[in-house]
């Protein structure tokens, strides 16, 4: 029985759809879900006139073709992370299970970095601003963290720390007998919702006219939330707490999620500075005519 200040969990299975031997996930469903709502957003933003000024927007084919090159390096980079970041020894001892993506395993900072190297390679590709590209993905990532988050919660996993005395503490199939956090949650409001509304009333206010800013706020804001949420998350059990035996005042740890976002916080600071003095803007801003840059 669980105990008395506790929910119990909702049994949901995490496959979806099961068509003989084909299974998808609920995981699956919300990495489409993510990436179908964000390019869906994003050509919204690219249409919008008055948010772009004289600054060189990427075509509606653009926003397109750009979609498969961030699944590209979401997934890659995800995976990679995952391998370096918390797990390196078990995949070194097996290094084809690096490959096994449907036992899970991805790291949203590895997937972070993966997404902005596709980007930037596109907009190279392409000619295009890489900061108005990575502008853009700031405004409709929080979509995919969202639905990312709610996957987690329904495969019961990275649930978060025991809390025997939370009324809405959960007891997770696989998290032992006694009620815990449900971490998935909370940063499925705060790194899903409030960020995803933040940052859309930044794009309302400043638009695309300072490259870099938007994309800025968003590293900023994510590492802020992320840190939040670690003070509830159990730590991966691979790797504990960094630095000391507990997170608080008293144990000195900090967790990997916590150390990863701190250099994100510095880089999302430096480029609110440097966007808001004009320094990321490119030298000759060409006027792209609105009905030639969102054609599709």
């Amino acid at each position: 029985m669980p105990p008395l200040l506790a929910l119990p969990f909702p049994a949901i299975d995490p496959v979806a759809v099961a068509i003989g031997p084909i299974t998808i996930k609920w995981y699956a469903l919300a990495y489409i879900a993510g990436l179908v709502g964000g390019w869906y957003y994003a050509r919204r933003l690219v249409r919008a006139d008055s948010l772009w000024g004289v600054v060189r927007r990427p075509s509606l084919a653009d926003i397109d073709d750009l979609i498969v090159w961030v699944a590209l390096g979401v997934v890659l980079g995800g995976r990679l992370g995952y391998v370096l970041f918390y797990n390196l020894p078990m995949y070194l001892d097996d290094p084809i299970e690096i490959f096994a993506i449907r036992n899970g395993g991805m790291s949203f900072h590895g997937g972070f970095l993966g997404a902005i190297l596709a980007m930037l390679l596109f907009a190279r590709a392409r000619k295009l601003n890489g900061y108005t590209l990575l502008d853009i993905a700031a405004v409709v990532v929080p979509i995919g963290l969202f639905f990312g988050r709610i996957a987690n919660f329904v495969n019961g996993e990275l649930w978060g720390r025991i809390a025997p005395d939370f009324p809405y503490a959960v007891v997770f199939p696989s998290g032992g007998p006694l009620p815990r956090h449900p971490s998935q949650l909370y940063e499925a409001v705060t790194e899903g919702l409030i960020l995803f509304v933040a940052m859309a009333l930044a794009a309302r206010r400043f638009g695309f006219r300072k490259p870099g800013l938007l994309g800025g706020i968003f590293v900023l804001g994510y590492a802020l939330a992320r840190t939040f949420c670690e003070f509830f998350r159990e730590p991966d059990r691979q790797l504990g707490y960094l630095f000391g035996s507990e997170l608080g005042p008293l144990g000195g740890g900090v967790t990997m999620g916590m150390l990863l976002c701190l250099p994100m916080a510095l880089v999302g600071l430096t480029y609110i500075v440097l966007a808001a003095r004009g320094h990321t803007r490119p030298r000759r801003p060409v006027e792209e005519p609105a009905e030639a840059a969102v054609k599709a």
